[in-house]
């Protein structure tokens, strides 16, 4: 009976995550396209300074780590210093920030699609960088991914789509799309290297010192530069505190969402985050397509059933990798 209970509640808890990472994600991919898209106030304007969303995501995402420090964290002095995450919150800054920026010139269910493709820099960078062999099945996610980003790419945008954009061009909102993805490789590859000098650090002292920097780096280039757009971004929203709002909403989200994340790793695995991230995307696109006048053409369907159905079949390949591994502890 007590295993059935733990059974149950492991399932319940699993149940929390998933509702906790769609509800967040979805809805702040539904405030990015409206942030991105929308015609605020009587006078109709665009928000044209979508880098500040970064900004006031990593004001937000700092002060609730720092809370979750507070109240949850037992790592004591043995995590990683806060001054390490210098060189990722340089990348972490910069990347994100052409992904919003892409909105400009794609439509969101065409930057979703861009940004799922991460793992076609990654094995290019492993073939031609280290020389790493990968298997035919892998090779066959890259070209269902890589086929499906490229042929949604060539096929005709509707007009409704395209009219709702601030600046049409495909080409630079693909290329902002994938230099994020390349900038996610770095900050990622450095994330690790700072959990394995330092293993105590948790989860929430890399959100804080990713955060950290992220914010004053932010305030810099917002406020601190010359052609800096901090403070045109403050008078759009006062002027429109309807805008306010909804970046508000839109950061909270964020760390909401992270938090889920945290959760389903620490309880679940990496894989079944990556799962349940990749599904959260392809209902993304639904639901910009359905809610917000995005209307996909059966090709442009056609596109995204392969892209998710190249990443479906690459977590299928990491789970069945990770049976292999069990079975081998379980006979050593």
């Amino acid at each position: 009976m007590e295993a059935n209970g733990s059974g149950f509640r492991r399932i319940l808890l699993l149940a929390l995550c998933i509702s906790g990472i769609w509800s967040a994600y979805i809805y702040q991919g539904v405030l990015q396209e409206t942030l991105s898209t929308k015609r605020f106030g009587p006078d109709e304007k665009r928000f044209e300074h979508l880098a500040f969303l970064n900004l006031a995501q990593s004001v937000v995402c700092l002060v609730w780590s720092f809370i979750m420090i507070k109240l949850w964290s037992n790592t004591g002095n043995g995590g990683a210093p806060w001054w390490t995450y210098w060189s990722a919150g340089i990348t972490n800054t910069i990347g994100p920030a052409m992904g919003i920026e892409a909105l400009k010139y794609i439509s969101y269910p065409a930057q979703v699609l861009a940004k799922s493709s991460k793992m076609i820099p990654v094995m290019l960078m492993g073939t031609l960088v280290y020389g790493i062999r990968y298997t035919f099945p892998e090779y066959i996610c890259t070209f269902l991914v890589a086929g499906g980003v490229a042929v949604f790419a060539l096929l005709k945008t509707s007009s409704k789509t395209i009219s709702k954009l601030a600046h049409p061009n495909a080409p630079l909102g693909y290329a902002l799309c994938f230099l994020n993805l390349a900038f996610d490789g770095f900050t990622n590859a450095t994330q690790d290297s700072i959990a394995s000098r330092y293993p105590k650090t948790e989860a929430w002292d890399i959100m804080l010192g990713m955060n950290l920097w992220g914010t004053i780096y932010n305030l810099v280039y917002m406020f601190g530069l010359p052609q800096g757009m901090g403070f045109e971004a403050y008078k759009f929203c006062k002027q429109h505190p309807e805008a306010a709002w909804d970046i508000l909403k839109y950061c909270l989200c964020g760390a909401v969402g992270q938090n889920f994340i945290f959760m389903t790793i620490s309880n679940f695995g990496s894989l079944a985050n990556t799962t349940i991230t990749t599904t959260r995307k392809f209902v993304s696109i639904v639901v910009s397509s359905v809610m917000s006048g995005n209307p996909l053409s059966l090709k442009q369907w056609g596109c995204v059933s392969m892209v998710f159905g190249g990443l479906s079949y690459q977590i299928f390949l990491k789970w069945s990798k990770s049976k292999r591994v069990e079975k081998k502890k379980q006979k050593s």
